[in-house]
Parts: structure tokens; sequence; C-alpha cells
């Protein structure tokens, strides 16, 4: 075991707060470890690692002047996956959600909204988790997402490997990206996308190219195009913006979070359709995570580099909670629905 690992064992034991993470294509992990188990609200002059929920009430941080900074390389695994591991298929699980899609789709034929994403949690049993294994398991099959493991007493157990950036802030430039649309990665040269999906990924497009309008000197994207996550493709789109002013900066969060790729659109009534039907708490799955106000590889003031937190589970209870969702428009089919959902969850549950 590294010596980052072995401090990072000797927070859970204390039950003191931490992140650890990988950027997208990075050889480094960079570890925050609070030294108080103090829960620290997240406001637009904090810095550090920002952790926020779905709803964004529920709004943190663990400050760069309350813990110790550690970086590590990245030590490529070889630990195998089990090659014949089977994930039982819970039918109580698809007929509760395909009803759920069926109710949303019932909604915008009915003109409430253009689009819902709607999500589920499965349930996976753990006989010996182990933290340096998964951790190295996420960094190491998925180098383009970005990796993270956090802790706090107060919050709980998260860890996930997100494939979609939320907003990274330097100087006055903004980046962003749309995704949506999801099919499986298969040998074939021929990727082709249906209406639905790229319905669904203009939909994203069009919200967050209209918010930043509001805020910016320019707005410009790409095409949309095909971008592989693990073992999973999506519809991309690269969206850049010229801020007026940073200080519209906690506007632009306000106006952007949750976006359609994770909620729905418009965002309040998709976002009362969720709290309303989904039945759980999603917490911090669809929220956002990441560094404010510091890029800790660079050192440079007041940047934000903020993943949506995606392709995640919680631990808790000797079980990991996996959490998974999909978009819902006109055109959506609950059962292939139902299958996206299971073909997402497989990037956390293969890492166990």
């Amino acid at each position: 075991m590294s010596y980052l690992f072995e401090k990072i064992k000797v927070q859970l034991k204390s039950q003191l707060p931490f992140v650890c993470y990988c950027k997208p294509n990075s050889d480094t992990i960079i570890a925050l470890l609070q030294k108080s188990d103090a829960l620290f609200e997240l406001t637009m002059d904090a810095v550090g690692f920002a952790f926020v929920s779905f709803d964004n009430k529920r709004r943190y941080i663990i400050p760069e002047s309350q813990s110790d900074l550690y970086y590590e390389k990245v030590s490529v695994s070889d630990y195998a996956y089990p090659k014949n591991r089977v994930f039982e298929s819970d039918d109580r699980a698809k007929t509760a959600f395909e009803a759920l899609v069926v109710k949303a789709v019932q909604e915008i034929e009915a003109g409430t909204f253009e689009k819902v994403v709607l999500s589920r949690k499965e349930m996976v049993a753990l006989q010996d988790f182990d933290l340096t294994f998964v951790l190295n398991q996420l960094i190491t099959s998925y180098p383009n997402a970005f990796k993270y493991s956090f802790y706090h007493p107060k919050i709980g157990f998260w860890l996930g490997a997100s494939p979609e950036q939320f907003l990274k802030v330097t100087e006055n430039n903004l980046q962003t990206i749309a995704l949506a649309g999801t099919q499986l990665a298969s040998s074939s040269q021929d990727i082709l996308w249906g209406d639905k999906e790229i319905v669904e990924q203009q939909i994203v497009a069009d919200f967050i190219v209209a918010a930043l309008e509001k805020h910016a000197v320019s707005v410009s994207k790409s095409e949309p195009y095909t971008y592989k996550a693990g073992s999973i493709l999506h519809i991309r789109t690269d969206i850049e913006a010229v801020l007026e002013d940073k200080s519209n900066l906690e506007n632009i969060i306000e106006l952007m979070h949750p976006t359609p790729a994770v909620c729905g659109f418009p965002k309040e009534e998709a976002k009362n359709f969720i709290l309303k039907n989904e039945g759980y708490d999603r917490e911090f799955y669809a929220g956002f995570l990441g560094e404010w106000k510091k890029d800790f590889m660079s050192f440079m003031e007041d940047n934000f580099d903020l993943f949506v937190n995606l392709r995640c589970m919680k631990i808790k209870d000797g079980k990991a909670i996996v959490y998974v969702g999909c978009g819902i428009n006109q055109g959506s089919q609950p059962e292939k629905e139902f299958i996206e959902t299971v073909n997402k969850s497989q990037t956390m549950k293969k890492v166990l």
C-alpha cells in the first residue's frame, strides 16, 4: 500500500474527512485530508474541494486551509477483474422503473416538460471493500473520466468516475460540455444515433448555450460528436464562453445546475417531477464536485474545475449503492430505458 493510501486509511479509521481524485488523462492523484471532522458550508470565497447535492441545498467544501495536501503518481494496477461475475436482474426494480418512464412520457405528451432524467439505485453487497483496489481500478479503467473518493462522517463515503465536465473556469474563459444519448460501445465502425438520442442531446446543448449567453461576451460550440466513456458511447458537444464578469459565476452555476443532462427541461418542471416521483433522495448523485477557486495542479488561484457526479456510488453498511439514470423524452421506450440504466451500472459494479 502506498504512503498516500496509508494516510487515507488512518483518516477513515479516525473518521476524518478526505477527498482524493485524479483528473481526466492525468497520472497524478491529488488528496486533501481535513484535520477535523467539522462540516464546512460552500461559499464563493472558499477555496478547496466542493461537494454539492442534486437539489443544490447541501453545499459543502473540504477547505484547503483546514487540510493537508498530498500528491502521488498513479501506479498501474495489475489487479484483474473477476471474469465471470454476473449481477442478477431485479424484476421488481425493472417493473417499477418502466412504470415511472410511462408516467414521465405521459407528462411529456401533456406538455409539462420536454425531457426528464429519471434515475434509480442498485444495492451490491460488499464482502471485503478495499479502497486502494477500487480506486486503482477506476483510475486505470476510465482514463478520460474524473475519478474520486470522498468521505465525510456527516455526509457519507462516495466514489465515482464521471465522464461529464460541469464547468471549467480559467480567468474569464469558461468551458463545459453537453453530454447525452447512450449506447454500448461495439467493434462496429458505423455508429448510428436515433432521433430520440439526437433530440435529447440537442436539448442539453441549447439549454447550456442559452444560460451562458446571459452572462458572456461570446459563446461558441463544436458540432456534436460521439464520445466514449468506458464501455458507453454518448453524443457530446464542447461549449466555450468568454465571461463578461467573473463575479457572475455564482449566477451561472445557479442557472446551469442541475443541467438537462441530469434533470430535464424546463428545469423546474422536470425537477419537481423527479422529487415527487422517483421515490428516493438522490443526495449527491447528479450534483457536482471538484476544485473550487484553485487549480491544485498548477496552483493558479480563482480557477474552477467541476464535474457532474455521475457513474458514482455510496458505500454504506457493507453495501455499495450504485446510482444510474437516463434521459426520457417523447420517443422513450420503457424497456430500452431500463436496459440503458443496467448498462451504465456496470461502470461501478465491475470495479468492486
